[in-house]
């Protein structure tokens, strides 16, 4: 049975007994009890997954040292040079570059200084 089939089906269905009536509260009861569960959905599908996208871009951005080999969300790589406040030093090819902490997506290789080989 397809979908078209089901629906037509359901339009035709009594939805309940010839004289009677349903009652208000138990619908809005009803009513409240679907939008709770959507919002819980929309909580935990789309908030939930970007509070913990942005705790872990926080923590990247706090453990930037010189030496690391970054990508910029505009698609620049280069090596950090230094570290300040609210920007980033960094030599890219012959060009030292400073941009934005918050520009910086991916930390594609630490310093060999803070690697712990034994």
């Amino acid at each position: 049975m397809n979908f078209y089939g089901l629906n037509e089906m359901l339009a035709f269905a009594p939805s309940a007994q010839p004289g009677t009536q349903q009652n208000p509260t138990g619908q809005m009861v009803y009513t409240l009890g679907m939008f709770a569960i959507m919002g819980f959905m929309f909580y935990f599908v789309m908030i939930r997954p970007q509070q913990k996208k942005a705790r872990e871009h926080a923590q990247l951005l706090n453990s930037l040292k010189p030496g690391d080999r970054i990508l910029t969300s505009g698609g620049i790589l280069g090596v950090i040079v230094s570290v300040k406040e609210k920007s980033v030093s960094i030599r890219s090819a012959d060009t030292k570059l400073e941009v934005l902490k918050s520009a910086v997506s991916e930390i594609t290789e630490r310093s060999s200084s803070t690697s712990t080989e034994s």
